[in-house]
């Protein structure tokens, strides 16, 4: 997923050689031809979100014939870099909605105040723990656990029990085989960070990262080098020679391992540690100065509706914030269920997070 991301799920797939679907580019026209992004009549609502987003052209359709609108999607690279360029033009937005700020980043884009307020239509629906913001300037969309994932085949040939929490990850038995992204240019790398942070809090946690780089945990930029380089568990890692057989990636991951998998295997290849995992959410907000509102209130509904919210599983790896919304066999089979993710309150990361990257930063990558 961030990316995200993202739940980098996607991202996962594109590696395992899947396309997505993407709809960016030039301003598209209405049926009168006036420019969809600058005309009062627009009938084109613009989506902007990191590059992670994706949904069954099927759906988008049901959803443009039934409202007459039509989605253009414009892609903006990662969660943080598409929420940057958000407040730089804060107020002259390039799109209606923005869609993929999680609660590592929701109080820069709440504090920045780029969002108009807007109650969705069927809010009731979605499951109270999720609904971070009581003003409604962002809705929530789904959620995913950035967790360490191992490599089965690794730990049952070495006869070593494979670590669930994140104690078990300083112990010798685990010595050179963590392999993790940076805090500092990757939205899985930070989740991880907050998950010591929430484990072991603002007095703690220093000390278990100061005990993790002792044990050999290695750093690499993003979520790409470390799963599908570095990772050996995975069907990237195993091309690229990996030899880590630990990673911080998603509770997601061992589905698409095997949805994707060539032969299909009947079991997950990797399993997930949820003793040491981080939960993001998702949000979307109506961009504040959009030149089309009604239609961008209207994609928000979509985005909790329960159509979208069936078909997001198998395009963006993540989960449902629906309350009544049923997942994909493969996840229900091959993936797990994390009861205690760490969590950390949105506020606390805003105030807190430039100072803990800058201290995680000093402690593992001087």
């Amino acid at each position: 997923m961030s990316t995200t991301k993202k739940i980098a799920g996607a991202a996962l797939a594109a590696a395992l050689g899947v396309s997505t679907l993407a709809a960016c580019g030039g301003a598209t026209k209405d049926k009168d031809g006036a420019a969809a992004s600058g005309s009062p009549k627009s009938k084109t609502i613009t989506l902007v979100s990191h590059d992670s987003f994706n949904v069954t052209e099927s759906v988008l359709k049901e959803f443009e014939q039934q409202s007459g609108y039509t989605v253009k999607v414009l892609k903006s690279g990662d969660a943080g870099a598409a929420l940057n360029q958000e407040i730089l033009t804060k107020g002259s937005p390039r799109g209606d909605v923005f869609f993929g700020v999680d609660n590592t980043l929701l109080s820069r884009a709440l504090d920045n105040g780029i969002f108009t307020p807007y109650e969705a239509k069927g809010l009731a629906d979605v499951k109270p723990e999720y609904v971070l913001d009581k003003q409604h300037r962002v809705t929530p969309v789904d959620s995913g656990d950035i967790c360490v994932n191992y490599d089965k085949a690794y730990f049952a040939d070495k006869k070593i029990a494979p670590p669930q929490t994140l104690d078990d990850l300083v112990k010798p038995e685990y010595k050179d085989l963590l392999v993790t992204e940076n805090a500092a240019t990757s939205s899985p790398g930070l989740g991880f960070l907050l998950a010591s942070v929430g484990k072991y809090g603002e007095d703690g946690w220093k000390d278990y990262w100061t005990k993790l780089k002792a044990n050999g945990v290695e750093v690499v930029d993003g979520w790409e080098q470390a799963y599908n380089e570095r990772f050996s568990g995975s069907a990237g890692g195993k091309k690229a020679k990996g030899d880590r057989p630990l990673v911080v990636s998603y509770a997601s991951s061992p589905p698409v391992e095997v949805l994707y998998g060539e032969p299909q295997p009947a079991e997950a290849p990797t399993g997930v540690a949820t003793g040491t995992c981080f939960r993001q959410v998702e949000f979307a907000g109506l961009l504040k100065g959009a030149k089309n509102e009604e239609g961008g209130k209207a994609l928000i509904d979509f985005l909790i509706g329960k159509k979208f919210q069936e078909d997001m599983p198998l395009q963006m790896f993540v989960n449902p914030v629906v309350k009544d919304a049923k997942l994909p066999e493969v996840f229900t089979k091959h993936g797990v269920v994390v009861d205690k993710p760490e969590n950390v309150a949105p506020e606390t990361i805003a105030k807190n997070r430039d100072q803990w990257v800058k201290a995680w930063s000093s402690i593992v990558v001087k």
